[in-house]
């Protein structure tokens, strides 16, 4: 059972992705990771993140990626998180995956953590401008 607001956080597709291939902003990704019990994943980041994975990363790195954000909590999209992700859609003009994901953090009252600019500036959300490398 989650606890709403029990320290959690959501990661969202860009932290994922800057963490697994190692990019310039991945330091600020890695602590959330490495405690998987205070972290949140939405079914949609799941797809969203293999769908980048399996297109850049080797097929052991995938399946290693697949494991480990299914070490957290994964929460599925239900009919009140759809209505909800709805809502922010049309009221912030998001896209589908980013209001789920939103709306899933709002749910439970996690910090969302992300690089996507679409979400800065939002109520419960921590933003990390995306580095240039090297």
């Amino acid at each position: 059972m989650i606890v709403p607001g029990d320290g959690l956080h959501v990661l969202d597709s860009s932290g994922w992705i800057e963490w697994l291939s190692g990019g310039p902003g991945a330091a600020h990704f890695g602590p959330l990771i490495a405690v998987p019990d205070q972290m949140i994943v939405p079914a949609i980041t799941i797809y969203e993140t293999l769908r980048w994975a399996l297109a850049k990363a080797d097929a052991d790195r995938t399946q290693r990626l697949a494991v480990r954000m299914q070490l957290s909590r994964v929460v599925d999209l239900d009919v009140n998180l759809a209505v909800a992700a709805a809502n922010f859609a049309h009221q912030g003009k998001m896209g589908m995956a980013d209001s789920m994901i939103y709306a899933t953090a709002q749910r439970f009252g996690a910090e969302l953590w992300t690089q996507d600019a679409d979400f800065e500036g939002l109520p419960g959300v921590r933003y990390f401008p995306k580095l240039s490398g090297p």
